[in-house]
């Protein structure tokens, strides 16, 4: 929801009432992922998307219906592969949409709040009516309405605003919660008895690349691309300036053990180390592995590697913390020109963030190209 805060203000300062549709649930191959946001303004506007196709179309008319009567119900939408590109579901694909009459105020904090450079992550969990569809594919296409439920919030510290009225319920709800904020996806889950939204509004994941090298270059353009914000640490002015980084958040002129406390680098920043100099690439390794980074990786050969593990073992790093460290950097697509070699990292930072393989969807065929 956080890319239509700009037309949500708008119509907000408009004072016009706005209903919301939400992505909660996906089966088979879907262009939108869960949380995906629709929204619609009593006038008839319509910004975002929960399909990409006219499945919006009917969706809006449900929206229109849940603003009337005050209150919210799933639908879902089941489309066979014979109909799937006319209705924006490529190759089939079922979804299951929660229809709201508003944006509850606790989901339009947190959207707002993960914005801010000093903003926290949280999940919203909504009650879903009772008698929604469920996991098995063939359950009704249509829930029930019901009124809107007070929501739960779970922060990323893993504490817990309300209760499902048990402690057992309360902590598996926060495992839930504290896993989608750190793959950034939202989820539906079945506790005491209920069916929950947790809605993921995680902060913005932070790439922070040491050495104003080429292929940080083409590094920080597609980091953006896929909304990180960006950090770029040099101790070289003459390389690190705005000219050869127009579109990064931040700029550091400095060493990066230095200026980590500044930063406030943890657990939601990627470190990317392509300096190629020890003095600037072992504290920078060094600081990202002990403060717990999601992702710490370093550009060299092998045998550049173990000499930098080796020196990293003598400046007291554990075993288990060498082992965290991706060296050499990125997955193996193959590619050597900067602009590879970036996507060749970002590819694996993405796959490590979502506990993907990086490997390939589907095994080869071997027999292509035989005659």
């Amino acid at each position: 929801m956080r890319d239509l805060l700009a037309t949500l203000q708008s119509w907000s300062d408009e004072g016009v009432p706005i209903a919301r549709a939400v992505v909660i649930r996906t089966f088979g191959s879907s262009p939108r992922r869960e949380g995906a946001t629709m929204l619609r303004a009593e006038d008839g506007r319509i910004s975002g998307s929960v399909s990409g196709g006219c499945v919006e179309g009917a969706t809006a008319e449900h929206m229109e219906r849940a603003a009337a009567s005050g209150d919210q119900r799933v639908v879902r939408f089941g489309i066979s592969d014979s109909d799937a590109w006319d209705v924006g579901l490529a190759c089939g694909g079922t979804i299951d949409v929660l229809v709201q009459p508003a944006i509850p105020a606790a989901a339009l904090e947190a959207a707002r709040d993960t914005m801010r450079r000093d903003g926290t992550g949280r999940a919203v969990v909504t009650f879903l009516p009772e008698g929604s569809p469920g996991a098995g594919i063939g359950a009704s296409l249509l829930g029930p309405e019901a009124p809107l439920e007070a929501t739960l919030v779970v922060g990323d510290d893993g504490r817990l605003e309300g209760t499902l009225g048990g402690a057992t319920a309360d902590a598996a709800l926060v495992e839930a919660a504290q896993a989608a904020l750190s793959s950034g996806t939202s989820t539906v889950v079945e506790l005491a008895g209920r069916q929950l939204f947790v809605e993921a509004f995680p902060v913005r994941p932070r790439l922070v690349v040491v050495g104003a090298v080429e292929v940080a270059v083409a590094l920080v353009r597609l980091a953006l691309e896929l909304d990180y914000e960006t950090v770029l640490i040099d101790g070289r002015p003459a390389f690190a300036t705005r000219e050869r980084f127009p579109s990064v958040d931040q700029l550091v002129i400095g060493w990066p053990d230095e200026v980590a406390d500044e930063l406030g680098l943890g657990p939601r920043d990627a470190v990317a180390v392509l300096s190629h100099d020890p003095k600037f690439d072992d504290p920078a390794i060094t600081e990202a592995l002990r403060r717990g980074c999601r992702y710490v990786g370093a550009i060299g050969s092998r045998r550049t590697q173990r000499a930098r593990r080796e020196r990293l073992r003598v400046a007291g790093l554990s075993e288990a913390q060498l082992a965290l460290l991706r060296g050499p950097i990125g997955l193996d697509l193959g590619g050597r020109e900067p602009a590879e070699t970036a996507l060749a990292i970002m590819s694996e930072i993405v796959a490590l963030r979502h506990d993907a393989s990086g490997g390939p969807l589907t095994a080869p065929d071997i027999t292509a190209g035989r005659g």
